[in-house]
């Protein structure tokens, strides 16, 4: 019996092994799925190509859309979530708020631009971005954060004068959304992504919405809470009722709650 019991010890020890080796080699493809991408939506033509060189040769491409109709205010400066397409994004973001000009880039190493994915690539691309936008805004720049996204957000939001950010699904740290999932895992040891978003957001002294969805698997309520805590300057907190982490975009209700997010922040101008 003893023997039996060491050997079936022994075979689950040798599986979670070979679990934990899969999550340190792949991880980054979980974290950036370049694989799930699929072609991009056909743009407007108003629609505007940007780019931007980066540091070592790797290029952003990303895209401008002026209002719809015509329009002033900040800019919205768009981050999706890890399998968002930008091009996708600019224009889901322009049927919520049609009379703002939108922007988005995809992310490094998401044709066409290029190099390798990477938490740290993602923030600092993001301060470069608004740098480069931040010339054409003159009535400031509003960053929008979309799951994964809402890191980029959080950052210019605790490094740059942006007017504000609107967190959707935020999450306080890469590391502890990790540990939530996969809690037999030293994820402290393997994760090579560092996201801190709560710690970026105690910094911020800029109007922060928070946006999450009731029924969220993917970002639980307990990653969103540090979040929530940390914004120093919370104009709106708005759960949907009902929604999950992927079907939270298709509600009414969601639509409402960002352009209810984007008034409260160009209120406190």
């Amino acid at each position: 019996m003893t023997a039996t019991i060491l050997k079936i010890a022994a075979a689950l020890a040798g599986i979670a092994g070979l679990l934990i080796a899969a999550l340190a080699v792949f991880q980054t493809g979980l974290i950036f799925p370049r694989w799930a991408m699929g072609p991009g939506p056909a743009l407007p033509e108003r629609a505007e190509r940007l780019e931007l060189a980066l540091p070592g040769g790797d290029r952003l491409v990303g895209v401008h859309l002026p209002p719809s109709g015509g329009g002033g205010g900040p800019l919205i400066l768009g981050f999706g979530g890890n399998a968002w397409d930008a091009d996708a994004l600019a224009l889901f973001l322009q049927s919520i708020f049609p009379d703002r000009a939108v922007a988005t880039f995809h992310f490094r190493g998401y044709r066409p631009s290029t190099g390798r994915p990477s938490a740290r690539a993602l923030l600092e691309d993001a301060v470069a971005i608004h740098d480069l936008l931040a010339p054409r805004a003159p009535e400031g720049i509003v960053a929008v954060g979309i799951s994964l996204g809402a890191g980029p957000a959080a950052r210019l939001a605790g490094s740059r004068p942006v007017r504000g950010a609107v967190l959707v699904t935020p999450f306080d740290s890469l590391a502890d959304l990790a540990r939530s999932h996969y809690p037999w895992a030293p994820v402290g040891l393997l994760l090579r992504h560092p996201m801190e978003i709560a710690e970026d957001l105690s910094t911020a002294e800029v109007p922060v919405a928070i946006v999450t969805a009731e029924r969220d698997s993917i970002v639980p309520a307990a990653r969103s809470a540090p979040v929530r805590a940390a914004a120093r300057n919370l104009v709106l907190d708005k759960t949907i009722p009902g929604a999950g982490h992927n079907d939270l975009f298709d509600r009414p209700a969601f639509a409402e709650a960002m352009r209810a997010a984007l008034a409260a922040i160009e209120a406190r101008r």
